[in-house]
């Protein structure tokens, strides 16, 4: 399962790049059509679509790749027992605050849906197609925290598995 879980991050991250790209194409096509006189409707709106997706469906490629921020001070001072118990803990908030904003953008998308909200620019697109981008990304965040927190209570120490070994000490 784990093997399914990190190819469909893989591809969430690859699908982030590409809505990167996309947004770059979307802004190009804005600021040429300005200097070029040819009205392009919605492509300041599509690329913020494009970037909100790109965010939200890269971060659980990243947070598997540990590449997310994480405040280490006080697990580099802590003892083997009480570091992994407060990963434990901190991996549990954080699949439980995951959990939430997944269920908010899951229901915000099937409100919008089923309300038929549109945006309010010229594009008028349908905005449960953009918040799909949203939805997708918090639910394979989710998914990569519940892995996770599988891994740490199996005993894995992922910190040692992302970082390649020890964390390095300055002294």
């Amino acid at each position: 399962m784990r093997t399914v879980f990190d190819r469909l991050f893989t591809w969430a991250g690859w699908l982030a790049g590409l809505f990167m790209i996309a947004t770059l194409a979307a802004v190009l096509a804005s600021i040429f059509g300005r200097l070029l006189d040819i009205r392009v409707p919605g492509a300041d709106a599509y690329a913020g679509y494009c970037m909100a997706a790109s965010a939200f469906l890269a971060l659980a490629h990243t947070l598997r790749r540990g590449e997310h921020i994480r405040v280490t001070l006080i697990l580099n001072h802590l003892g083997a027992k009480a570091r992994r118990a407060l990963e434990i803990f901190c991996n549990g908030a954080a699949l439980f605050l995951s959990g939430a904003l997944a269920w908010y953008a899951l229901r915000l998308s099937w409100q919008s849906w089923t309300f038929h909200d549109i945006s309010t620019g010229f594009d008028a697109t349908p905005l449960w197609i953009p918040q799909l981008g949203m939805a997708a990304g918090t639910l394979l965040f989710f998914l990569a925290f519940a892995q996770d927190l599988v891994d740490l209570l199996r005993g894995r120490d992922l910190r040692a598995e992302r970082e390649g070994g020890e964390p390095a000490h300055i002294e």
